[in-house]
């Protein structure tokens, strides 16, 4: 009994440690409403996606890159992935007034440094008990 339950043991570690890996391209719009109604998000730093029309820029701070990742263990591809989003939007806003900014522009995906540059979806990647995002953006100082 004790040989068939290591046996099974053994043969049973591999499958769970063979990650899942789904790409989901959600929309923007849902995780940022979220963090704004949270409060995460408190509107001092605003958001530009791909190639978003915005007043100019007075000054470019340099371009960012964030990757968060959050437990997903018992929720699903959706809810984890609209916190880790919400997670990489706020360290991006965060950054923003770190350097003096007012704005990230060209915001993007950029999950294993491949550009997902889009007006409406974010990228994220979603495994067994890991959903991860990775933005990349330029700050600045909007023109007044």
């Amino acid at each position: 009994m004790k040989k068939l339950a290591i046996c099974l043991l053994v043969t049973l570690i591999p499958l769970a440690a063979s990650a899942r890996d789904t790409a989901h391209f959600l929309p923007i719009e849902t995780a940022l409403a979220a963090a704004k109604a949270s409060g995460k998000l408190d509107g001092g730093v605003k958001f530009y996606f791909a190639d978003q029309a915005h007043a100019g820029k007075e000054k470019d701070l340099g371009t960012y890159t964030t990757t968060k990742k959050t437990n997903s263990f018992g929720k699903s591809d959706e809810d984890a992935c609209k916190w880790a989003m919400q997670s990489a939007l706020i360290e991006l806003q965060t950054r923003a007034i770190k350097e003096g900014g007012d704005a990230v522009v060209n915001v993007e995906s950029f999950y294993k440094k491949k550009a997902h540059a889009d007006r409406e979806t974010y990228e994220c990647h979603a495994g067994n008990v890991v959903a991860g995002v990775t933005l990349r953006g330029t700050v600045i100082k909007l023109k007044q």
